[in-house]
């Protein structure tokens, strides 16, 4: 089975969407389960240097309580595990480069494109880093068995930016329109950051199905 999971590494609801995935398929272990991570802009319209996640938010959101906002994110992380600290981003990134470093991880790494997924959701979301530098991005590189320095070199031009590019695009053309949304085996497609027990339940009628 083929699991395609569209998504964008400052969704936080795509955190807990890929935590929830990586239980269900704990849970599912007879199951042989490909899992690729695709791309999608949250908002297409940040710029290449990003802009301040205050002034961002602000402008997206007003006046609201952004407290109260994260409050149901925060209660799902903790019984999902996913450690949100909002309080510590202060940078709302582009996230093109960041989505070249996991499609590099697939091409370059055997098996470590989930690794790749898994550790630039929690550069942003957990420790607040700046997921838009490219030497952040070089230090996760790093972190996962990738050279710093080769990626520093490769984001450093134009490599695989059109290759992700058109990767959104055909999300667009599938109808995609939020994430996380899981593409499975080129036919099924699931919306939102189901609960564990929904992703199992679908995983196993797809593969009896097959």
């Amino acid at each position: 089975m083929k699991i395609e999971m569209i998504s964008d590494v400052i969704c936080p609801w795509c955190f807990l969407g890929k935590r929830r995935l990586d239980k269900a398929l704990a849970l599912v272990p007879e199951i042989k389960v490909e899992v690729i991570y695709r791309p999608f802009f949250l908002d297409p319209n940040i710029p290449p240097e990003g802009l301040s996640r205050k002034a961002y938010m602000h402008s997206k959101f007003g006046d609201r309580d952004l407290k109260a906002m994260h409050r149901p994110l925060e209660e799902a992380g903790k019984k999902d595990g996913v450690p949100y600290h909002f309080d510590k981003i202060t940078r709302t990134p582009n996230t093109l480069d960041a989505h070249r470093l996991i499609r590099w991880a697939k091409q370059f790494v055997p098996d470590k494109q989930a690794e790749m997924k898994e550790a630039l959701l929690c550069a942003y979301w957990r420790d607040g880093k700046d997921v838009g530098d490219h030497k952040v991005l070089a230090e996760i590189a790093t972190s996962v068995g990738m050279d710093g320095r080769e990626i520093m070199i490769l984001l450093s031009q134009d490599t695989d930016k059109r290759e992700v590019m058109e990767e959104v695009e055909h999300a667009y053309q599938l109808g995609v329109s939020g994430v996380p949304t899981f593409i499975i085996d080129n036919k099924y497609g699931i919306s939102g950051a189901q609960e564990v027990e929904t992703l199992v339940q679908t995983i196993r009628d797809i593969a009896s199905k097959a």
